[in-house]
């Protein structure tokens, strides 16, 4: 990623945040680049299970042109991936969390190595989401892939 990729898809990340001035001097100030930002502005997250998530972003990342952002959390034992907002309160789904509006996110700065918490895609600054109809279709797939090769 580019210095500038970094910054737009920094930009674009503060967008959510309700003082964007305080969340950039956080990324700079704190051991690990780290803030808060409030789900239900500009994206909903959906957590899966690392399990489940890993192969869900192997089938998404053949079947879209780039994946939306996709962070990595508890070195890789669940992954979020950024949805639309709004998402996150009609989604049905068993066993994924729905993170959306009156919650709050951990986010790395899209342009540093982070720690516990990594972007596995990072956001490109344009605002490209996870589309969740095609999110579930590559659930379902990796389901099904890994019940034929015998993993689950």
């Amino acid at each position: 990623m580019t210095e500038f990729q970094a910054r737009a898809a920094a930009e674009w990340l503060l967008s959510a945040a309700p003082d964007p001035a305080e969340c950039r001097r956080q990324w700079g100030r704190g051991p690990h680049g780290m803030v808060l930002l409030p789900a239900g502005v500009r994206w909903d997250v959906l957590i899966l299970p690392g399990a489940l998530g890993h192969p869900t972003l192997d089938v998404l990342s053949r079947c879209a042109d780039r994946p939306g952002p996709v962070l990595s959390g508890s070195g890789g034992t669940r992954l979020g991936f950024f949805v639309p907002p709004g998402t996150a309160s009609r989604w049905l789904g068993t066993g994924v969390r729905a993170v959306g509006r009156g919650a709050w996110i951990v986010v790395p700065h899209p342009g540093r190595a982070a720690g516990v918490v990594s972007w596995l895609v990072r956001p490109d600054g344009s605002g490209t989401l996870n589309d969740p109809g095609l999110l579930e279709l590559a659930m379902h797939e990796a389901v099904a892939e890994e019940r034929r090769s015998g993993g689950w």
